[in-house]
């Protein structure tokens, strides 16, 4: 695989709207040929026979039942907060709205 030159990291500073200094160009070319050297090495590894997958273990969705559990009254609810209009939370307005 041929190295990344210095020209193809311009073009894309360019195209990403960077500014890069010359030594910059020459610094990233080289960390750039080396991420494309490592990637192209795990593509020599992964296999036809072998199927994709996004995890390294197999996951499984762990479910609960559905319980009926006990549940705060709309008074209790409201008995801690600040302020309370119309047995809902009361809260600043903001961004000018019209009530």
């Amino acid at each position: 695989m041929s190295a990344i030159t210095r020209d193809e990291v311009a073009h894309l500073a360019r195209l990403s709207r960077l500014a890069l200094a010359d030594e910059e160009l020459d610094h990233f070319a080289a960390q750039l040929d080396v991420i494309i050297g490592a990637v192209a090495r795990v593509a020599e590894v992964a296999a036809d026979d072998i199927p994709p997958s996004s995890h390294a273990l197999p996951l499984v969705n762990v479910y609960r039942p559905d319980e009926v559990r006990s549940r705060l009254t709309p008074a209790e609810a409201l008995a801690a907060a600040p302020a309370v209009e119309d047995d809902r939370f009361r809260v600043p307005r903001i961004l000018g709205e019209e009530a």
